[in-house]
């Protein structure tokens, strides 16, 4: 069991009494110390903040990982446009090797944007801009599209550099696990934290439950479909590079797709140099994540790869709460 494996184990053991974590208590409180100093240092002035002349909504989440936020952030951007606003939508874009400022264009490299920026631009016809500063990123969006209404960021809780109108949390159905801040449990920060609204698909007391189902058709790279349905029989290897990919290749089962093999990779993973080799004509499935970057590597010329679509279904009283929240914000702006 690798050392991130085991650290995730002790994150989310049932009963928090897993003795990794309680060894890194000591470093935690340390770590909590430092994040209460830092949001302290910009309440106060002493670190600057920015505000942008239209309502800034963040989306993000408190627990290291993925907590199926870029999900959301699309849904969040159809919402908004099919209620008549003009979105923008920001990233840090993480795990890219580029740190410039640019605006994601569907032929930007994903080295460059990052897979879930590249992801957004691929479902969503707004404009997104990416860079590790969000205000910057926000800055020369407005600049290029000065008649955008809303900017929508996808993650950046923690950057407080940018003054947000809006916070929306995301939590999976691992809640907060162990409840301990960094490195003794998955806490970016303590919770629970004020917010405008949370997201879950767990069973926690408060917020909107959010449903979440795989699309009965996968997507090929020319962007027709092919239903599920007719997968079965073929000889199927699943891959994820995402932050659980056990959680996909059970969707993946629970949808009737029969797997022969599966392939469980980091979080954000390239694809240059997948540690297994794949006969030519071989039948991948992953996720529109991981096909965003697997569709231009050189394996797509000798494998058949297809990616299923998760459908998120935001519910319709925090739907309308938000849109009633904005417009507010709107009409005093």
């Amino acid at each position: 069991m690798s050392w991130s494996e085991r650290l995730q184990r002790a994150w989310y053991r049932a009963d928090g009494k897993d003795g990794l974590s309680w060894a890194l208590l000591d470093t935690s409180w340390i770590y909590g110390g430092l994040v209460r100093l830092r949001r302290a240092m910009y309440a106060n002035g002493f670190l600057s903040s920015e505000r942008m002349p239209v309502p800034v909504i963040v989306v993000g989440n408190v627990i290291a990982g993925g907590a199926g936020k870029t999900p959301v952030v699309i849904e969040l951007a159809r919402l908004l446009t099919r209620a008549g606003y003009r979105v923008g939508i920001i990233s840090r874009g993480y795990g890219r090797t580029s740190s410039k400022l640019l605006q994601v264009q569907p032929d930007t490299p994903v080295s460059q944007s990052g897979d879930e920026p590249a992801l957004i631009r691929s479902a969503q016809n707004a404009p997104v801009f990416v860079a590790s500063d969000r205000c910057a990123a926000a800055q020369a969006l407005i600049a290029a599209y000065p008649e955008t209404q809303v900017i929508l960021s996808d993650d950046g809780l923690q950057h407080l550099a940018l003054q947000r109108d809006i916070e929306i949390c995301v939590f999976d159905e691992r809640g907060v696990g162990n409840g301990r801040l960094l490195p003794a449990g998955p806490l970016r920060e303590a919770w629970p934290r004020p917010c405008d609204f949370l997201l879950h698909r767990g069973n926690m007391p408060e917020g909107f439950s959010v449903e979440r189902k795989l699309a009965n058709y996968a997507l090929q790279a020319d962007g027709s479909q092919i239903d599920l349905a007719q997968l079965q029989g073929k000889s199927l290897i699943a891959l994820a590079g995402i932050a659980q990919p056990e959680s996909f290749f059970n969707m993946l089962r629970e949808a009737g797709v029969s797997l022969s093999d599966t392939l469980a990779l980091p979080d954000h993973y390239d694809f240059n140099s997948i540690p297994r080799t794949f006969d030519a004509g071989q039948w991948l499935i992953c996720t529109e994540k991981d096909a965003v970057k697997l569709w231009r590597t050189p394996l797509a010329q000798r494998c058949r790869i297809v990616a299923v679509p998760l459908q998120l279904q935001l519910p319709l009283p925090f739907c309308a709460a938000l849109l009633e929240k904005l417009s507010s914000l709107l009409a005093h702006n």
